[in-house]
């Protein structure tokens, strides 16, 4: 054995010793890379492994400073992956020792992971999930103070103009002059905006060897607290951030998705988001210093060489990047405006839209205009493409021509092919720029531009290369509250160039250039490319006209709409699509939690439908198994038909005259038997079901209702207070004091079973119960509440007889029974148009919703003369948008094709053939409880034991997520023990569409079986 060797062995078996006599604690040891202390990993015999860490001497504050800080952490985020301290024997966290001359040793708890460094798995979620903990640590560490955090500390970024002194040492002279200037700027202007920002203790080293991930990428501990600092808080981002983007195929966006995280956990201010920036860069000027200073002291500690090839590359990258656009895509993942004055110049431009010129014939009062579609989807952009200038310049205007329009646009926001070459790369996000930025307006060469409002000409350039701008003219603009901003011109003829001057004001109207041919404006068809600039991102007359996808939010923020300064009479502008990952997150940032997502871990982009399919951004289609609400199809022509033309013609309230109104009711009313002869129209099932609780009220005097347990009818207040399945749920109040709750008659799992030939009258007996309550308080009800099968029950089909039994209760008090068919309605249950004809009974009151509109916002209530008469008492019933036109007409249509189609017998057929094979798969598999429903609206009930009825609510999940990913079909679940599938497809639902179902099923219920 080498000498080396030999001395390596004898170290670590006198670690393995100390162990054993400081803790206790036998098992292997190995050495881990440090920079200060050394580090090493201890497996214990009994499986538990921990890190020892030998301090090296001269480090008491140091060690002082790392023994308060976890101990401090123990008692305020008990949560945080930190390491945690293990006592010796004696009760103390540290220990003497001599290993390489006089050390302290302290053991801490293992962390799980990899080093981020060494991960495979590093991701987006990586980034997100450090920025969340150091959130947190740094929430935590606001109230911790230790003298050792006050030190002059060469790697605090808060002090980095100390180290101008050595950038000398770097070698090569492009390493020091882009270190030089970083470390300037530092000192000149970051430095002093430093002040407005809080300070406080922080870790300060989160980098890429301190950081721990899990198989998931998802950051399982943070170590090292041997770095840390009294200084800007907001150092503690940048310091993570420039070791997270090492590798990363977007810099600025894995900057902007940990500051994000980051401020989630602890909101940042403006200012500090605005540095984080400047501050990655300045943490890697101020490493490359450190890295020549260190080896030139201690050549031998390759530890301090080991990330330097890693920043120098980065920093390159970040070199490259355009700081403006950087800096607004982190204040955007922060949550602030990408651009803080940009919704200030727009409101500017609303409010004074009235004033402003046209931009080119200003003589036309209402222009007409062609609208191209250049986008990379359109049919023809492949003809576009390999059109030169010449042949475009002919079709665009021989177009014009055709529509007898005066001018053609281009769209704001069109994804374009067109746009080739190096210009058009970013600098690391591997993305294309290829968003259109502004409004193409085509007219002839020579066609005059005139000022849309008043400013000065604050830049002219010539692009003067191929498909580029060719001469471009920027517009400076004040608002009256001074916000500066600029209007763009592009592809000119160069005889505007030569008659302007940088400073020379331009008034309303006025024109002051031309549109150029061909041959000088880039290459184009002659157009003139307007476009507004909130942020000309130090480019000026260079400014970019097309934008990246991925980082739209900004782009949109850097060059909004011009549309508002157009005024055309066509939409000038598209909205661009955006990947799932963006949607996600900007749903949870804009729109309220509670709304919730399908497939929240693989949710859709949905952007089509047909029939019972849905057709995601791919093309791909998935049968939809849960949507009864677009009753008769998705999209079906005849529907969508009568939607478009109504519209066309008119939209208003129903307190004028409408055919269709009137025709719709006699037709909606008709399949209904005496006495239910009266209809009023709302906008949802909610607003049906709350309005047919007026009703009742109105007409029995009483206010109390009964309703049935585990039920739900509707989002409003008054529907959550008859809705057990919300009132008793999870953020529910409890049941209100008017309502009674009935005894779900459930024949799978209830007091009464399947067999029980009585058992619909013995359910029933408990809406008599709730009926005697009531008397005994001297109160009667007002209405009862069922659906004709109960939804979020678990898709129960009702006892025989149940209805009729509670129904002859609820009137003998007095009260009204509605049948709520918003769920089950139109011929769903195949055998008769309504749910709650099963039961043999006429309601009161039907309220309906969801298929009525085929996905058109519509609803209805019908009941009888009296009912609706002594509702008119005087108090006007006015609903805005109930039994509007075009939901007239679209529910006619919707009543057409269920008749014309077939669709009732339809459900019948296909609903007979599904419960057919899906009683056969309860034969094969155990698993299967319960099948059970009418026509297309099913449950089958999975558990895990049918002796115990034990539900299979896990196993569930896994056939839906399962269903998904494998065979493309759309499911959910429902019941009280979210164990029952759920189907309710789209009528048309065909009996090929089951076959695939049932297959599917059986497949994916076999992966189950034991």
């Amino acid at each position: 054995m080498a000498q080396e060797d030999l001395k390596a062995e004898q170290e670590l078996a006198a670690i393995r010793a100390l162990l054993i006599e400081a803790y206790g604690i036998e098992g292997d040891v190995s050495p881990l890379p440090g920079e200060h202390d050394l580090n090493y990993r201890v497996r214990a015999q009994d499986g538990e492994q921990y890190l020892l860490k030998l301090h090296a001497p001269g480090d008491v504050d140091d060690l002082g400073m790392q023994v308060a800080v976890l101990d401090h952490l123990a008692k305020t985020a008990s949560d945080l992956p930190v390491s945690r301290p293990v006592l010796g024997r004696t009760g103390a966290s540290t220990v003497k020792v001599t290993v390489r001359g006089e050390r302290t040793a302290r053991l801490l708890t293992w962390l799980p992971g990899d080093i981020w460094a060494k991960s495979a798995s590093r991701s987006r979620v990586s980034a997100e999930t450090l920025g969340h903990l150091l959130g947190q640590l740094d929430r935590s560490l606001e109230g911790f103070a230790h003298a050792g955090t006050k030190r002059v500390y060469a790697w605090d970024i808060g002090r980095a103009d100390m180290h101008l002194d050595h950038v000398d040492l770097i070698d090569g002279d492009d390493k020091q002059a882009a270190v030089r200037t970083i470390l300037e700027q530092f000192a000149s202007s970051v430095l002093p905006s430093l002040d407005a920002c809080p300070r406080q203790v922080i870790h300060n080293d989160a980098n890429d060897y301190n950081v721990l991930l899990n198989d998931e990428g998802r950051v399982s501990g943070l170590l090292d607290f041997g770095d840390m600092v009294e200084t800007w808080r907001v150092v503690e981002i940048a310091v993570a951030c420039a070791y997270a983007l090492i590798g990363a195929a977007d810099a600025v966006g894995t900057i902007a998705v940990l500051a994000g995280a980051y401020h989630r956990a602890n909101p940042i201010s403006e200012a500090e988001a605005g540095l984080i920036f400047d501050l990655v860069r300045t943490r890697y000027a101020v490493s490359m210093c450190m890295a020549a200073k260190q080896i030139r002291e201690n050549p031998e500690n390759t530890y301090l060489l080991v990330s330097q090839e890693d920043v120098w590359r980065e920093l390159q990258h970040l070199e490259r990047e355009n700081r403006a656009v950087a800096i607004a895509r982190i204040r955007d993942a922060c949550g602030f405006a990408p651009v803080a004055h940009a919704a200030s110049v727009m409101r500017w431009l609303e409010r004074n839209a009235h004033d402003f010129s046209a931009i080119v014939k200003p003589t036309a009062t209402k222009p007409q205009v062609a609208v191209f579609d250049f986008s990379a989807s359109s049919p023809e952009a492949a003809q576009w493409a390999a059109m030169d200038a010449a042949a475009a310049e002919v079709r665009i205007m021989d177009h014009i021509r055709a529509q007898n329009a005066d001018f053609g646009i281009g769209l704001y926001g069109e994804d374009r092919a067109v746009y080739q070459g190096d210009a058009y790369e970013t600098a690391t996000s591997g993305e294309r720029r290829s968003i259109h930025l502004g409004v193409d307006i085509f007219a002839p060469a020579g066609e005059a531009v005139h000022a849309p409002f008043a400013g000065k000409v604050a830049f002219l350039h010539d692009d003067a290369v191929a498909f580029g701008f060719g001469p471009t003219v920027l517009l400076e603009h004040v608002t009256d509250t001074g916000e500066i901003f600029w209007t763009l011109y592009g592809h000119l003829s160069r005889e505007t160039l030569a008659t302007l001057t940088v400073g020379q004001p331009v008034a309303t109207g006025e024109s002051f250039a031309a549109l150029g041919s061909a041959e000088e404006n880039g290459n184009w068809a002659p157009h003139l490319h307007f476009q507004l600039v909130t942020d000309h991102l130090g480019l000026e007359g260079r400014m970019f006209g097309v934008g990246v996808r991925d980082q739209w939010q900004v782009w949109r923020e850097v060059s909004p709409d011009p549309s508002v300064v157009l005024g055309l009479s066509v939409p000038a502008s598209v909205i661009v699509p955006r990947d799932k990952d963006f949607l996600v997150r900007e749903r949870h940032r804009r729109i309220g939690r509670s709304l919730s997502i399908a497939y929240s871990a693989t949710p859709l982009k949905i952007v089509g439908g047909e029939g019972a399919h849905l057709i995601d951004e791919d093309g791909t289609r998935w049968l939809d198994m849960v949507n009864n609400v677009c009753h008769v199809g998705h999209c079906h022509p005849r529907v969508v038909k009568a939607a478009q033309a109504q519209m066309g013609k008119l939209n208003t309230n129903s307190r004028y005259l409408h055919d269709s109104l009137v025709e719709y009711s006699r037709r909606l009313a008709a399949l209904f038997p005496d006495p239910l002869n009266v209809c009023f129209f709302v906008n949802s099932g909610s607003e049906a079901n709350d309005l047919a609780l007026r009703l009742a009220r109105t007409y029995a005097g009483n206010r109390d209702v009964i309703t049935v347990d585990h039920a739900y009818h509707g989002h409003l207040s008054s529907m959550i207070d008859v809705s057990p399945y919300k009132f008793a749920g999870k953020g529910g109040e409890g049941r209100p004091a008017h309502v009674q709750v009935a005894e779900m008659p459930d024949l799978y799992r209830g007091r009464y079973r399947y067999g029980d030939a009585d058992a619909g009258r013995k359910y029933a007996d408990d809406v008599r119960n709730q009926v005697l309550a009531l008397a005994a308080n001297g109160r009667r009800p007002a209405l009862f509440f069922s659906e004709g099968i109960l939804g979020t029950g678990g898709q129960l089909t009702l006892p025989e007889g149940y209805l009729r039994e509670a129904y002859a209760h609820v009137r003998a008090a007095g009260g009204l029974c509605l049948a709520d068919e918003v769920q089950v309605g139109f011929g769903r249950v195949g055998s008769h148009m309504w749910a709650h004809q099963t039961q043999g009974v006429i309601p009161d009151i039907v309220t309906m919703g969801k298929p009525i509109g085929n996905g058109h916002p519509m609803a209805a209530v019908v009941t009888t003369e009296a009912i609706a008469a002594s509702f008119a008492n005087g108090m006007e019933y006015f609903n805005t948008f109930g039994g509007n036109p075009v939901s007239a007409e679209i529910g006619l249509a919707v009543l057409d094709v269920i008749r014309d189609e077939r669709l009732m017998h339809h459900c019948r057929v296909v609903g007979d053939r599904l419960m057919d094979g899906a009683r056969a798969l309860a034969k094969r598999h155990a698993i299967v409880g319960d099948v059970r429903g009418y026509g297309l609206f099913n449950g089958i009930e999975l558990v895990r034991d049918r002796e115990t009825l034990e539900p299979a609510a896990s196993e569930l999940d896994f056939v839906i997520a399962e269903m998904k990913r494998k065979h493309r079909i759309l499911l959910s679940s429902e019941g009280p023990h979210h164990n029952v599938l759920k189907v309710k497809p789209p009528a048309p639902f065909s009996p090929e569409d089951c076959d695939y179902f049932l297959g599917a099923l059986d497949e994916t219920l076999g992966r189950l079986s034991p």
